[in-house]
């Protein structure tokens, strides 16, 4: 039996949830599965994710494979990332070393990633400010002409 780690759909129409499961890669998609690991909602802003770490190594170590997303979502929270410093045989002390180092880099990158995100709409909103300023002294010159042909 291969195993697999997967989402499984729950929620309403249009707003989806989903399950992070221990599946037989044979079942359907929201058919039967062994066993719910976690939670992932992507409608949240940011997305949320909730997944049990322990169990989660578990499933790789027994030879799971985790589809694209589910890959995704395991190294965003550092578990992929966590088994294999495991797996080097590592002390526990230096795992939760290079995971913190691991994280300040994550959040050093999104911080970054923020501002230049700030930067290029304070950019675009200058320009637009400044083409606005453009536009009206250009309709201020048009009315002056038009009240000067009148006289």
């Amino acid at each position: 039996m291969a195993v697999k780690l997967r989402l499984r759909r729950i929620g309403k129409k249009k707003q989806p949830v989903y399950k992070v499961v221990a599946a037989d890669s044979r079942s359907p998609r929201d058919g039967k599965f062994l066993e719910a690991i976690g939670l992932y909602n992507p409608l949240a802003d940011p997305a949320t994710v909730d997944i049990k770490e322990e169990r989660a190594i578990y499933w790789l170590n027994v030879g799971a494979k985790p589809t694209d997303t589910v890959k995704s979502l395991l190294s965003q929270k550092g578990i992929i990332l966590k088994r294999e410093l495991k797996r080097r045989g590592l002390a526990e002390e230096k795992i939760q070393e290079e995971l913190a180092n691991w994280s300040k880099l994550r959040e050093a990158k999104a911080m970054s990633k923020s501002s230049k995100k700030k930067k290029a709409k304070n950019e675009i909103v200058s320009k637009e400010s400044a083409n606005n300023q453009e536009v009206e002294k250009v309709d201020d010159g048009a009315a002056e002409v038009k009240g000067a042909a009148s006289e």
